[in-house]
């Protein structure tokens, strides 16, 4: 029977589209619930494409639809449908708020009616963040001026629900800490019913502020302050709260637990309007409690928890939650075998390993309740390459899914059906190749070309190996050759490191082995380029390789990182005099602790926007990995850079911003006081007003690639020897 594209997408309104809300600071994938279509942005207008033929495209939402009576059409940055499909929520004229841009204006566009309307037009321009529909698609609920407020579709009426809201006293949205080591930005949560909001409200008055000083922008500097609270300090205060839209009335539930020495990373609507499922963590954070809130009681119970002698993860969707039977189970995902696994836990409690094996889940995918399965990424015999496994949805033997001539790098993103994926594959040497399959079967249904940019692209030729430090650990690497490589001579080394939990650095997927700071090719000019993964990453080998770095950042990390070097350096073809290492942020503490603390190994090294004092960093993060003060300070000063600040020897580079606020600049002016105390003579870049990318500017990147490569061509002369 002949069915035209037009027709497909009249079918496909009436079978809805996935509820991607772009509620944190993306829409991802705006896939169609019968994961055929998807839906997106192209050339200012709202298209519905073919997901195995994008040619076949239908216009949704017209420029002319997008265009405001006298004005210029809306630049659409994200949308949102309404779950009848009959209006669509547009953001726009963004404005960033940290990392993303997550407040601007909204509106709607109503289908049925063919009208477009500005939602909360009375507040400041670009104020609006996070918002949402209501599921009923008949209200707009949204954040301004850390207030929450709901319109009325139909009357346009607005009623502010909170009203407290200042810059330290916060509805429906979080501080810098929450949002940049919680990843929480999207702070309230509407009921299923629509007749009521569940939203975080934090208390950040008594959070001191860092003061950055902007000397650039005006004729006289004034300072620009951010609530943050360093190691020791206490958190924010954190309370949930669900507010009746009839009344505006808020009840504050009752938590258990202290509200400043607990962290609420996580909160939803338990599948229901009349419970809320949360995660709480101590603030050690080794301790995650599960619990369920009945909303009219106003009780709440554990339903689920466990400890760990280190730290636990907060559940990594910062929204959304994995239901399955009914609501009656949830997916969630722990270390607490040994191995990351997957578990399926009840509301009585009750939990079963869907995952069993020596084996860690990379990722969760996707949870296909209709056929029964789980898809997950995972590489048990390889750390650093990832691929697609499947497991039945009680639980068993995992299934890989990926192809297996094409070992290397997998992602995935699937639709909601989990009948069809968009797949990304690509190694170290091997640029991206994109293609849209069918699962579980893995079969192409289009794409699979190689992308046309490859032709003009130097891909850096990258061996991969295993070096094994004389306390007996095995680590991966990967290094690139000098172009004309000649095994009798030796060539300096340069080492890219990074060194905490946060970031792998040794990964079987396009990037490894670039250099972007690198004016030029390291390979043409000589040098030998690496990187070796150390104890402490967040490499799929086990609970006991992740956490074996708790109290020791600054120690285990720096150690591996340096053995491993010892080993190297015993090849024939490279020159144990010429050895370098950098590394950024997290990267850069690394590098100047392995400058400082292993001087007669590293003889040069370029450190970017480096914590030189782990009592600097913010707690969250710090206190995660580190422990907590004043039992506990000793870890960070002893490991902190700054206590060895007077062993440095080679040539070093310290890079900074001044407007970095998430490691602050005090960190390299202590260590440039320290070093002058133990007159250790070091070069330095200041970048005004630039924050940890160090990328703002006219000019910025382009200086700090020509500063880079200038320290490391003059510092670690390049070649074979």
């Amino acid at each position: 029977m002949k069915n035209t594209f037009k027709q497909k997408f009249l079918l496909l309104i009436i079978i809805g589209f996935s509820q991607f809300s772009f509620a944190q600071y993306g829409t991802g994938t705006y896939w169609s619930l019968d994961g055929n279509n998807i839906m997106e942005v192209d050339n200012g207008e709202i298209v519905s494409k073919n997901a195995q033929d994008e040619s076949k495209s239908t216009t949704i939402i017209s420029k002319e639809m997008l265009t405001p009576k006298g004005k210029s059409p809306l630049n659409v940055v994200r949308f949102a449908f309404s779950e009848d499909n009959q209006k669509v929520l547009i953001a726009t004229n963004t404005k960033k708020v940290w990392r993303y841009d997550t407040r601007g204006d909204s509106w709607v566009y109503d289908l049925k009616t063919k009208s477009l309307k500005q939602i909360g037009k009375d507040k400041p321009e670009s104020s609006l963040m996070f918002a949402k529909f209501s599921p009923d698609g008949n209200k707009v609920a949204y954040v301004s001026g850390h207030n929450i407020y709901v319109e009325d579709l139909a009357s346009g009426e607005t009623k502010a629900l909170t009203t407290d809201g200042t810059l330290r006293l916060i509805n429906g949205t979080f501080d810098w800490v929450y949002e940049e080591e919680l990843d929480c930005r999207d702070g309230f949560r509407w009921s299923p019913d629509s007749k009521s909001i569940a939203y975080w409200q934090i208390d950040a008055q008594k959070i001191k502020n860092y003061l950055m000083l902007n000397t650039t922008d005006e004729l006289y500097p004034f300072t620009v302050p951010v609530e943050y609270p360093v190691v020791g300090e206490d958190p924010s205060s954190c309370k949930i709260g669900v507010v009746d839209l009839a009344t505006a009335k808020t009840t504050w539930m009752n938590v258990p637990g202290d509200a400043v020495q607990h962290y609420i990373p996580r909160m939803e609507w338990a599948n229901n309007s009349s419970q809320l499922i949360l995660q709480q963590l101590n603030r050690r954070q080794n301790e995650s409690k599960v619990m369920l809130v009945n909303v009219k009681e106003n009780t709440a119970k554990a339903i689920y928890s466990e400890t760990d002698k280190a730290w636990i993860d907060a559940k990594a969707e910062a929204t959304g939650w994995s239901w399955i039977d009914g609501g009656k189970k949830f997916i969630w995902l722990s270390q607490k075998d040994g191995w990351r696994h997957i578990y399926a836990i009840g509301l009585d409690g009750k939990e079963q390993l869907l995952t069993p094996g020596n084996y860690d889940v990379i990722e969760l995918n996707s949870v296909d309740e209709k056929s029964k399965t789980v898809y997950f990424m995972a590489s048990p015999d390889n750390a650093t390459q990832s691929y697609l496994y499947s497991v039945p949805l009680n639980g068993g033997k995992a299934t890989k899914l990926s192809p297996a001539n094409e070992s290397g790098f997998h992602d995935y993103d699937i639709s909601p059906n989990g009948k069809v994926a968009f797949h990304n594959y690509s190694t170290a040497n091997m640029f991206p190749l994109s293609d849209v399959v069918s699962l579980p079967n893995h079969k192409l249904l289009s794409g699979g070309q190689i992308d046309p940019r490859a032709k003009n692209y130097k891909i850096p030729k990258v061996e991969f190996f295993k070096v094994k430090t004389s306390e007996g650990v095995e680590m991966d690497g990967w290094m690139v050759k000098p172009t004309n490589f000649d095994p009798a001579k030796k060539y300096p080394v340069v080492f890219y490191v990074y060194g905490e939990p946060a970031s792998q650095t040794v990964l079987d997927r396009f990037s490894a082995g670039l250099n972007r700071l690198y004016n030029g090719s390291m390979a043409d000019d000589g040098y030998i380029y690496m990187s070796v993964e150390g104890r402490g990453s967040p490499s799929p080998k086990g609970r006991e390789w992740r956490k074996s770095i708790y109290h020791k950042i600054g120690d285990i990390n720096i150690k591996d990182q340096a053995l491993a070097a010892k080993e190297i350096m015993k090849w024939p073809y490279v020159d144990a005099d010429r050895i370098g290492v950098w590394g950024w942020s997290g990267g850069g503490s690394s590098t100047l602790n392995l400058m400082m603390q292993y001087p007669e190994i590293y003889k040069t090294g370029i450190s970017i926007a480096a914590v030189d004092n782990q009592l600097n960093y913010d707690n969250i993060y710090q206190e995660r990995y580190m422990g907590l003060l004043p039992e506990d300070k000793h870890y960070f000063v002893d490991n902190s850079p700054l206590a060895h600040a007077k062993d440095l020897k080679g040539n070093l580079l310290i890079i900074h911003g001044t407007g970095d606020d998430n490691v602050h600049y005090n960190n390299a002016e202590q260590m440039i006081n320290q070093l002058i105390k133990y007159n250790k003579t070091f070069q330095l870049m200041v970048y005004p007003n630039r924050t940890h990318s160090i990328s703002e500017g006219e000019g910025t990147s382009k200086h700090l690639s020509s500063t880079y490569t200038k320290f490391l061509k003059e510092n670690l002369p390049a070649g074979g020897k």
